[in-house]
């Protein structure tokens, strides 16, 4: 019997929905196999089909969602028990939700958090007491959710969730499981038609920095944004936000208004009364000041409802419970690596106002530096390593990061590796690679056209047999488009990095144009790499440089 269950998917599917309990017997199905199954479900063409069709009326894809999750085994009353923080915004979203659930945390509370996307791997998304959950406990929960809703697939004329959706499903049903006393959520696109908002009664909102982002689907002004952010305010559920432009503000405030929730805005962060000395950040960076407010205020209006319910939450600003916030850690955003003389400064900014906040923040750790001499006598090489997706401007982050004055601007598409190995994790199937190197051909030339640079009409597209095409810009520009992030890596460290100096991985060979141009990263005493523009290349870039992100 269960020689033939491996065999038969279906049926071993079937197996885990009828069984409420892991089963005593172990199935052979790897953490790998589960990934290769989710993205499945990134290009089942009428699921596509279907998103596009409810975009058209929203209130579909709420619907939707509620019945996946039924046929998952789920109800909206079970996220009741979940004791959730609902977290939405265009900039720092994330943060906030890892500086609340760090701060929860460290007053011995058991944590679930879920947020989006991964960086290296989808495990990453779905988070007990801040660790991304085991290889084993994602293997069980994914066949155990994808089995309930593979079976009924046909009395719904076949259709499946989504990815995003599915994972959605995944997390309510690991964190009920494992029976977290919390969990911290955070909200994928917009708020009012984002599938985490069949959430219908959590226990605090937040909303972080609006800005403009994903356009085609919230809409092209940030008062519209701001409309649909306001989308998860609950009846009588208390709320934060952030300061916002006096626009999205009183959009905020009449959304607020009219569902009946209390609405209140964070203070700056340095009118809090430290508990000891200065107030110290665990991520790098201003901008994310406002983050550790908004944090600071889910937690205590958390924890008054928890534990102190004859407290009222308006009090709250004098709450100085900030403990967590330097323990913090978010992966990905601020974040620098030191590996010997190349240190790898990374933030994920996709959109103009986070693609400020990253310059900010890289400029002013330049700016402790000693003035640099120049690119061939000097000592620091500065380098960029760009990629963007979807319909985000790039123009307009790669016109803000020209006064960072880079010596060298290195595009290249979100495949961590042209000779694939372990990266299901990172798979896109819904982008052409085609797609993705026209990219960056027009990043490359958007980035000459700032520099007041003239593209040479005999700019070649390099190609070798059997690989990937390379491109080298024209003789005055030292720009450089590679197939993958991992060439590019490796050309930009020029050997010099030893994690990526003994990779086992095989790379695509460099012609001996392309390899003279580094001459000067040979050279350099240090090499700063910039790496922005997208979390997926942040997260390819993770995957290379950090072994605690090896597969």
């Amino acid at each position: 019997f269960v020689t033939y269950c491996l065999g038969n998917r279906t049926l071993l599917t079937s197996v885990f929905h009828l069984a409420p309990l892991p089963l005593p017997i172990h199935f052979d199905f790897s953490p790998r196999d589960a990934v290769c199954t989710l993205n499945t479900l990134q290009t089942n063409a009428s699921l596509l089909e279907q998103v596009r069709r409810e975009r058209g009326n929203p209130q579909l894809q709420l619907q939707a969602m509620r019945g996946f999750l039924e046929r998952a085994g789920l109800s909206v009353e079970d996220l009741d028990h979940l004791n959730i923080i609902h977290v939405t915004g265009t900039k720092g979203k994330g943060s906030t939700c890892a500086f609340t659930e760090q701060i929860l945390r460290s007053y011995g509370f058991q944590t679930g958090f879920y947020s989006s996307p991964h960086l290296v791997q989808v495990r990453e998304r779905i988070r007990i007491n801040g660790k991304p959950i085991s290889k084993e406990l994602f293997t069980k929960y994914f066949w155990q959710v994808y089995g309930r809703l593979y079976e009924t697939k046909d009395a719904y004329g076949g259709s499946m969730p989504a990815y995003f959706r599915f994972l959605t499903i995944l997390a309510f049903h690991v964190f009920l499981q494992e029976k977290v006393d919390l969990a911290v959520i955070e909200v994928g696109i917009g708020g009012a038609y984002d599938c985490t908002n069949i959430i219908r009664r959590p226990w605090v909102c937040g909303i972080s920095s609006l800005g403009i982002d994903h356009t085609s689907i919230l809409g092209d002004t940030i008062e519209k944004i701001a409309w649909q952010k306001g989308g998860i305010f609950k009846p009588g559920v208390p709320a934060f936000t952030v300061k916002q432009p006096d626009g999205p503000m009183t959009v905020l405030k009449e959304r607020a208004e009219e569902i009946g929730c209390p609405l209140w805005v964070c203070p700056e962060l340095g009118e809090y009364p430290a508990d000891s000395g200065p107030l110290h950040l665990g991520m790098a960076g201003q901008h994310q000041h406002s983050n550790a407010s908004l944090a600071l205020q889910l937690s205590h209006s958390w924890l008054e409802r928890r534990c102190l319910p004859a407290y009222s939450v308006s009090q709250s600003y004098s709450f100085s419970g900030t403990v967590g916030l330097s323990d913090t850690e978010w992966p990905g955003r601020t974040q620098t690596l030191n590996h010997g003389p190349v240190t790898y400064f990374m933030d994920g900014a996709h959109t103009t106002r986070s693609m400020l906040a990253c310059v900010q923040w890289f400029s002013e750790f330049c700016a402790t530096l000693t003035p640099r001499p120049c690119l061939h006598s000097g000592p620091v090489v500065r380098v960029l390593l760009f990629n963007s997706t979807g319909e985000r401007d790039s123009a307009a982050m790669l016109k803000l990061l020209v006064p960072c004055h880079f010596d060298f601007a290195v595009f290249c598409p979100n495949i961590t590796e042209a000779i694939a190995s372990c990266n299901a994790d990172q798979q896109n199937f819904n982008v052409s690679v085609e797609n993705m190197l026209t990219r960056c051909l027009d990043n490359q030339r958007s980035w000459h056209l700032l520099n007041g640079q003239e593209e040479k009409p005999d700019s070649q597209l390099l190609i070798s047999r059997d690989t990937l095409p390379m491109v080298a810009s024209g003789q005055r520009s030292e720009t450089l488009v590679f197939p993958c992030i991992l060439s590019a890596l490796q050309w930009l460290s020029q050997g010099r990095d030893s994690i990526l100096a003994h990779t086992d991985t095989r790379v695509i060979p460099v012609k001996p144009s392309v390899t003279a141009k580094a001459a000067p990263l040979r050279d350099a005493t240090s090499i700063h790499v910039l790496v922005t523009g997208s979390l997926h290349l942040v997260g390819g870039v993770l995957k290379h440089v950090d072994p605690s992100f090896a597969c």
